[in-house]
């Protein structure tokens, strides 16, 4: 294991005080300080120590609110951005129970994820984090709390500085590429070796709790399952997990990638979503009865999801690439049908024991920001609890079979989430629009790119 171990075991800090103090115990020369933006993408500072340590009883690290409303190429709005002005600063609040040690660096790093505030001490509303915590403290108002486990796949590539050319799988302990396809394949999960036990390796000193890894479709796409857990420290989990896996895989040479689809004849790579709901007061799971059987809470829950998925599909399936891995042809939904232990659905029941009952939805893509994705599954389920809302019949066949419902591509999904009263009643007008924004513009700079396809088919052709 790495030499920056989790050598102290007891409890994250969960106060100021109790921050310094591991801070100092661990003799940590630098803080990272992290904010998922509406990409996910880390931004924030690193600060000495010592001043992070100022800043805590001080009004905090800033930094410009809009940076919360960058596209993932680093362009603004600044004409009618959601942000007030982009120079208004915001405040950095750090949630002490989220430090960890950063495994890769020769001296100790601490890395710790922040809230941001306005200048009144609210949470800025438009923030990914904001968003998540605000829709469950809705659960918490109901004596509820959500519980979700997502599974995350991604591809290992060879290392590709020039982005015209295709990504080609890397050569593994065999000294091969891997070719064709390996579901399950213990052999094909064991050429990467080195990489996956360096990622369980650094997950052991950031405490991730990461469970079972398997070997997906594609050549070198990997799956490493989550294990189930609060909502909040999940989806904290999965905006360092990236960074940890990417890491991993650079020591050796090669990238880890997750986009959606970076084969363009290959599965594309999905972050299902499996959530219950518990009883605060008894702990009991509510989506099953005494007896074991489903209760209507489950089909209320399902109903939820069904009406409204798709109008927050951009919050699954956040970018251009993201509406490639929905194909007729491939394991990734195209409807809002529900099955039991049916893959084809969009959303899917596993067999399980009355404390494990449990929804799987699995329209998001491993590219979408875990936070912004969980807060838009979870509000579409609180939705149909609120509403009473009855589900479809279950489907027992093939769910492929059935019409295309969803929208099929990004400014389509941006149109539908735009116009939909109820998004904008659970997430907020103003996220809604910020995040329309950030997308507007990522659009509009993809549609600036002329393609190979279209040098290879219209150069001399038209």
């Amino acid at each position: 294991m790495n030499d920056q171990s989790a050598a102290d075991s007891s409890a994250f800090p969960t106060s100021n005080p109790a921050l310094i103090q591991w801070l100092r115990g661990h003799r940590v020369d630098e803080v990272e300080c992290l904010v998922p933006d509406l990409n996910g993408v880390m931004r924030g500072k690193i600060v000495p120590r010592e001043e992070f340590i100022s800043a805590l009883d001080s009004e905090g690290l800033r930094m410009p609110e809009a940076v919360l409303v960058q596209s993932v190429t680093g362009d603004y709005d600044y004409e009618k951005s959601v942000a007030q002005t982009i120079d208004a600063d915001v405040r950095m609040i750090p949630d002490p129970s989220s430090v960890r040690l950063v495994p890769w660096y020769d001296e100790p790093v601490a890395q710790i994820i922040c809230d941001v505030k306005n200048k009144d001490g609210e949470l800025v509303d438009f923030a990914a984090r904001s968003l998540l915590k605000n829709i469950l403290a809705k659960y918490t108002a109901l004596g509820l709390k959500p519980i979700v486990a997502p599974e995350l796949e991604f591809y290992l590539v060879e290392k590709n500085i020039d982005p015209d050319l295709k990504l080609v799988p890397p050569v593994g302990l065999t000294g091969r590429r891997e070719a064709g396809r390996q579901p399950y394949g213990i052999e094909a999960a064991n050429d990467f070796d080195p990489v996956v036990n360096r990622i369980y390796d650094y997950a052991e000193v950031m405490h991730q709790k990461i469970g079972t890894m398997a070997h997906e479709q594609g050549p070198a796409q990997l799956e490493i399952n989550c294990t189930h857990g609060d909502a909040l420290e999940l989806a904290d989990q999965v905006f360092l997990f990236k960074r940890m896996v990417r890491q991993a895989a650079m020591k050796d040479g090669m990238y880890a990638t997750f986009m959606a689809m970076p084969h363009q004849d290959e599965p594309g790579s999905a972050m299902h979503v499996h959530q219950s709901l518990v009883d605060i007061k008894t702990g009991r799971n509510i989506f099953a009865d005494e007896k074991g059987e489903d209760t209507p809470a489950l089909y209320h829950y399902i109903g939820g999801l069904q009406k409204h998925l798709a109008a927050v599909t951009p919050l699954m399936y956040p970018n251009v690439n993201s509406f490639r891995r929905m194909r007729l042809e491939s394991d990734a939904p195209i409807n809002l049908h529900w099955g039991r232990d049916n893959r084809t659905c969009g959303l899917r029941v596993p067999h399980s024991s009355p404390n494990a009952r449990r929804v799987e939805n699995r329209l998001p893509g491993v590219d979408s920001n875990p936070y912004l994705a969980f807060a838009a599954t979870l509000a579409c389920g609180l939705i149909g609890l609120i509403e009473k809302i009855e589900p479809e019949e279950v489907v027992p066949g093939d769910a492929h079979e059935l019409p295309f419902t969803l929208p099929r591509y990004l400014p389509e999904a941006l149109a539908r989430m735009a116009a939909s009263d109820a998004v904008r009643a659970m997430l907020g007008s103003r996220f809604v629009d910020a995040f329309v924004e950030v997308k507007s513009l990522e659009i509009a700079a993809y549609n600036k790119v002329i393609s190979s396809w279209e040098r290879e088919h219209l150069l001399l052709s038209v």
